[in-house]
């Protein structure tokens, strides 16, 4: 497996970019932690008992790239709104949303172990595409990036899916996988941003707080 790192054309120092993360993912607060942006837990409705803030669902017949941009920008602007609402400091809001794509069909977050299993057998042996895009907030001024990463699989057994599902691993995750996790044995070519498959670009999150610095 090759894996390429695209480096930004200047040494940033993000230390000084405090930000408010608009995001319950500790995948994304590890990968902020990991390039030193100092930032704040910004989180609203997103399940039962009360209704979820923002309806994540697609709309019919949405292109991945417009969905992912579009749930994004709907993310950081309604976290703009809650940081006006509570009356809280004003500094940058990030949001981001990854999506899972076999062609035009948006692997989400499994219903559950047998719904897993179905999208790990669709994965299977074949490439798909991991979709991130991350956006920033301030005022009225937004700015959004998008990363598209190329994955392949190798061919998964009913055992390998069986037993990866019972894992555990594979709940809350977009396209039913965790490549910082066991599934990082599946993968067997990458190509594009492999923290983009995390949930957050960091080079495209990086440029964009820079612009904001």
């Amino acid at each position: 497996m090759i894996i390429e790192f695209e480096q930004p054309n200047a040494v940033m120092n993000l230390s000084t970019v405090r930000i408010y993360l608009a995001s319950r993912s500790p995948r994304r607060r590890e990968l902020l932690k990991q390039i030193g942006v100092p930032f704040d837990v910004l989180l609203f409705r997103e399940a039962p008992p009360r209704r979820a803030d923002l309806d994540e669902t697609p709309h019919a017949g949405e292109p991945p790239e417009a969905y992912v941009r579009r749930v994004c920008g709907e993310k950081a602007r309604l976290a703009w709104r809650v940081v006006e609402q509570r009356r809280l400091r004003r500094q940058p809001v990030l949001a981001a949303d990854t999506a899972v794509c076999v062609g035009d069909e948006i692997l989400g977050k499994p219903a559950g172990r047998e719904d897993a299993g179905r999208m790990l057998a669709l994965l299977s042996g074949r490439e798909h595409r991991v979709l991130s895009a991350v956006g920033v907030a301030l005022g009225d001024r937004f700015e959004m990036e998008l990363s598209d990463t190329r994955v392949r699989l190798r061919e998964l057994s009913a055992a390998d899916i069986r037993d990866y599902v019972a894992s555990g691993e594979t709940a809350d995750k977009a396209g039913a996988y965790a490549i910082q996790g066991r599934a990082a044995a599946f993968v067997s070519a990458l190509n594009g941003s492999y923290s983009g498959v995390m949930g957050l670009p960091l080079y495209e999150t990086a440029r964009l707080l820079a612009a904001f610095a």
